[in-house]
């Protein structure tokens, strides 16, 4: 066996080969797959021979896609049934033989290869944001440990092969308004774990946001184009850190002297952050902050 994943004879899809490539074509209300052949060309990707049938055979084929450099994750599909970006498979990795291109399965279809991944953003909107304290007159100061430690999260390009493969939701369409999905236990983990976040939001991440029910099979972290280890190093810490938060007597005690915040949804994170940025201007108008907090109260508070 090769590296590329066949057996010798010279390439797969060579140059003056045919393609055979099945892709799925209908709507939300049901479709099939329709095969479409076309003479390979030399450093494809599956991306490529899409727009060409598309332009050639296919005209109405409805298909997302942006940059085609692996950084937009737009053009998300499944590669003869494996989640992966069209515009980073190479045609040359495949193996011999018909190729099937069809929508990620995890969301409902739109039309043809595009799906609505709407239920994502509304995800991410119930996530409490970062939630900083007020900047000291020296400005904020960080160890490069810490730094280092959520550096990977930022890498992620949102293209939702994570989540498309957990079979949370995949297989459990019911579980979808109690579970956030890897992408977004992965930005939780940004949070939790960034130096300078002033809220707890375990309590959140385990009663809303469910992360109980990953049982850690690290699909996602397979599928991952952008290879973060989404389970090692965001899901197990965010579990641990749940635990804790419930069962660690020391942990109960330095929440009880720490006073962080614990919000219930990202509208009362929102308030705390608006608590903190009314403070903060009231003391850079030379204000103390108990003044600035009863701007438009009592004479009394006003006068104290």
């Amino acid at each position: 066996m090769a590296a590329n994943g066949h057996s010798g004879g010279g390439p797969a899809h060579a140059v003056g080969s045919e393609i055979v490539m099945k892709l799925w074509r209908g709507d939300e209300s049901g479709g099939g797959f329709e095969e479409y052949r076309i003479p390979a060309q030399e450093g494809e990707v599956v991306l490529d021979v899409v727009h060409r049938i598309q332009a050639t055979q296919a005209p109405d084929l409805a298909v997302r896609w942006n940059c085609k450099a692996g950084k937009c994750g737009s053009c998300s599909a499944e590669i003869n049934g494996h989640p992966r970006l069209m515009c980073m498979t190479r045609m040359s990795t495949l193996p011999p033989g018909e190729i099937t291109v069809s929508p990620m399965r995890a969301f409902p279809v739109m039309r043809d290869l595009v799906t609505d991944v709407s239920y994502n953003f509304e995800v991410a909107k119930q996530i409490p944001a970062f939630t900083p304290p007020l900047k000291p007159a020296e400005g904020y100061r960080m160890a490069q440990v810490d730094i280092d430690r959520g550096q990977e999260f930022h890498k992620c390009i949102e293209c939702f092969l994570c989540q498309n493969v957990c079979h949370v939701i995949r297989d459990h369409e019911e579980n979808k308004p109690r579970y956030a999905g890897p992408r977004f236990f992965v930005r939780l983990a940004e949070l939790e774990m960034h130096p300078l976040d002033t809220l707890d939001r375990r309590a959140y991440i385990s009663e809303r946001m469910g992360i109980g029910l990953c049982n850690i099979t690290k699909c996602c972290t397979e599928v991952c184009p952008e290879e973060i280890h989404i389970t090692d190093n965001a899901i197990i810490p965010l579990k641990e850190r749940v635990v804790d938060s419930r069962y660690d007597p020391i942990a109960w005690l330095g929440r009880k002297i720490r006073g962080r915040p614990v919000p219930t949804s990202a509208a009362e994170a929102a308030r705390h952050t608006g608590a903190a940025a009314t403070e903060a201007r009231g003391n850079r108008s030379g204000a103390a902050p108990a003044e600035a907090a009863s701007a438009g109260g009592s004479g009394d508070a006003a006068d104290a």
